[in-house]
């Protein structure tokens, strides 16, 4: 990244501002409560909102390779599972996607009828099995959440399965899985390859951020942004003098014409909570220019 580079941003601020949020289609974690039937307490989406979420992915192409169904009615393998949490993770990062989906308590042949699960019946089981997957994934990816869905024709569980990390496949055991339509199969080279070759095809930093304006820079920033450049360049200085903000943005390479990209926005940006198109659609805390002070020197 020329980000770090530039403008001298520590590693750990870096990792935030680039770093994978995912918004999991609006779900957060739940208690289900079997005494309210029909509500959830501690959410952010109620009941009718999982229940469309499980009609639209029952809905799905029968070759989707990111959601797996499993009847699962009373068991379902331990090995078995991890191989699917590879194979989806992998498949969801090649797609550009957020999650992947393995449902139990349902078939996997269209009309895809809900069938119940008895997988794990109690909460504390089902949450320890985020640790137990991790623990024998690349860099521990574990499920993003388990949600249970109490439907009249029985119990459901949605696996929530983030994609594989940029430049990572994520492996089981040491081993690379993948999907060819509705078959579990071992990952393969070219597409090994094309997450690996991730890393190096990416520069976030890089990319134009088609919502930011010059309105979204701190004037101050910038000032203080064209003192360390002019410092830098010392024989442009009189030239420098001479340009405009977005000129100056431009010579810096954080603008491209005349568009900002994500790396103008972490030094210069206003000292607010501001959404904008970073990785995920995260909320980040654009930098200001008393806290580029502290930052080393261009």
């Amino acid at each position: 990244m020329f980000l770090k580079p530039l403008f001298g941003i520590p590693d750990k601020l870096l990792d935030k501002l680039v770093g994978r949020v995912y918004s999991g289609c609006g779900i957060r974690k739940y208690k289900f409560n079997p005494v309210k039937a029909g509500t959830l307490t501690g959410m952010n989406m109620n009941v009718e909102e999982l229940k469309t979420l499980l009609e639209k992915l029952r809905r799905l192409p029968s070759e989707t390779e990111w959601v797996e169904f499993k009847e699962a009615k009373s068991n379902f393998p331990f090995d078995d599972l991890g191989k699917y949490f590879s194979a989806l993770s992998n498949e969801v990062n090649l797609k550009g996607l957020d999650f992947g989906w393995l449902v139990l308590g349902v078939s996997d042949q269209p009309p895809r009828k809900i069938v119940g699960t008895n997988y794990r019946p109690n909460r504390p089981a089902l949450d320890k099995l985020k640790k137990e997957i991790a623990d024998h994934t690349t860099s521990r990816l574990g499920f993003e959440e388990i949600y249970e869905l109490y439907r009249p024709e029985g119990r459901v569980l949605m696996l929530q399965i983030p994609p594989a990390l940029q430049g990572i496949p994520t492996s089981w055991k040491g081993h690379y899985y993948g999907r060819e339509g509705e078959s579990l199969v071992p990952l393969s080279l070219g597409k090994i390859e094309r997450i690996r070759g991730q890393v190096l095809r990416e520069d976030w930093s890089a990319k134009v951020c088609e919502d930011a304006t010059l309105d979204d820079l701190e004037p101050e920033a910038i000032r203080f942004a064209k003192k360390q450049y002019k410092e830098k360049q010392s024989g442009h200085a009189q030239e420098l003098d001479q340009w405009d903000d977005l000129t100056f943005l431009n010579k810096a390479k954080v603008c491209i014409s005349g568009q900002l990209t994500n790396a103008a926005l972490v030094l210069p940006g206003k000292g607010r909570v501001r959404t904008l198109p970073f990785p995920g659609n995260c909320a980040a805390i654009l930098g200001t220019a008393k806290r580029s002070r502290h930052r080393k020197r261009l």
